[in-house]
């Protein structure tokens, strides 16, 4: 790279469960600059959970939490060109990347969903990927699939 490494800036954790993936998570959710409606849109999100949840010792943000470790994927394959052919190349996720991509696809698929609210439709995606049920999680195991699909390929690692 011909410039150094942008630095990674702090997080402020949220107000109400003091945890800073929760901020993570609601930046990720925001839209235009509007934080206070994203995080309105996640907290009643979470109510939601709370109200239709039917295993009784975890908290909506436990479901949440579970929501986002089923939708983690752990490979991903990335193209690379060897000799004029270009090959899908299985390669680890690096922890960080993990929870982007997990969030990214929890609310995009998410936003897919046919409920009233955007708080109903994450709240019915986090319900499903908790039970390891959903969109999210289907891409998760299809992201699984095309890098087992492509192992063959994986000494080319670079």
């Amino acid at each position: 790279m011909r410039k150094r490494q942008a630095k990674k800036r702090p997080l402020l954790p949220d107000p109400r469960f003091n945890d800073q993936l929760v901020t993570r998570f609601v930046n990720n959710l925001m839209w235009d600059g509007k934080k206070s409606t994203a995080f309105k849109v996640f907290y009643d999100a979470l109510d939601i959970v709370e109200s239709k949840k039917q295993d009784e010792e975890k908290t909506s943000l436990e479901m949440w939490k579970d929501a986002l470790t089923n939708v983690m994927p752990h490979v991903e394959v990335r193209s690379r060109r060897v000799g004029g052919a270009t090959f899908q190349i299985p390669m680890q996720i690096r922890p960080d990347r993990k929870i982007s991509m997990a969030i990214k696809w929890l609310i995009l698929y998410a936003r897919r969903r046919n409920e009233k609210s955007m708080a109903g439709k994450l709240a019915a995606e986090i319900l499903a990927a908790a039970k390891e049920e959903g969109a999210a999680v289907k891409k998760r195991m299809d992201t699984h699939k095309m890098a087992e699909a492509n192992k063959a390929f994986s000494h080319f690692r670079f």
